[in-house]
Order: C-alpha cells, then structure tokens, then sequence
C-alpha cells in the first residue's frame, strides 16, 4: 500500500508541475524540490501527502476545493481515500496571518493525501475543478 501512494502522488504532482493554472508543486520527489538529495538520502519513497499553489486568488482557490469529486474536503490527511484542504482556512486557520504568511502558508496553498484510487480518474477529476479556477 505504501508504495501506490508514494506511486500515486508523484504521478499526480508530476501532472500538476506542467498545469498552466498550478504556480508550484512542493513534492520532494521532484527533483526541482529544493530539498530533493535529502529526500533520496533519507526517504525509501516520498509519501502520500504533498501541497501544491495555484495561480489564482483565493477565490479562485475555493471553486477549485468546490468542484473535486474524487478528493474529498478533510482536515485529515492520510488515509486510503484521496483528501484535499486549504491549510490557511483549515488546519492552520487559528495561526495568525502573519505567521502563516512568514511559514508560507498562503491562500494559494492547497495540501493533498493521494490515496489508491485510479491515477487517471484523479487526474481527470483535479482537471475538472482546475478548469473552473
């Protein structure tokens, strides 16, 4: 199991990195990761759980989270299912402005937990939403 979500989410983020409407994908499988060589070094895969930012405001943002189908809206990452959230307004919503701007965690940011369900279907399904950003 652990190796199809290490599977998975790299295929996903390899998908977003070339998407005209993602500024950013922060997966330290990829190898534009700052952090990439410490990964290889220290990682036997890369996990299930990677953030991405959208070029977009956060308006643009929350039709994105308001049109997945497949990814389901949860503070919990982790499980088997794919889970989506915006970290400014979920998990890190009682953090001060400041300080979530500081750590980088901005209204463009979206965190995901790809899980085992079809690559293809997951794809399709952040293409679909990404269409109405």
């Amino acid at each position: 199991m652990k190796e199809e979500h290490n599977r998975n989410a790299l295929a996903i983020a390899q998908w977003l990195r070339n998407h005209s409407k993602v500024a950013a994908v922060l997966h330290p499988g990829l190898e534009c990761h700052p952090q990439h060589e410490l990964a290889l070094r220290q990682m036997s895969g890369f996990g299930g759980t990677f953030s991405f930012r959208v070029d977009s405001d956060r308006d643009g943002v929350f039709r994105l989270l308001s049109n997945v189908g497949l990814f389901t809206l949860a503070e919990s990452l982790g499980g088997v299912e794919s889970l989506i959230e915006h970290p400014a307004t979920m998990t890190h919503a009682s953090v001060p402005a400041d300080v979530r701007e500081r750590l980088g965690i901005t209204d463009d940011l979206i965190r995901v937990s790809v899980g085992l369900e079809d690559t293809t279907d997951l794809i399709a399904d952040l293409e679909a939403a990404l269409s109405r950003v």
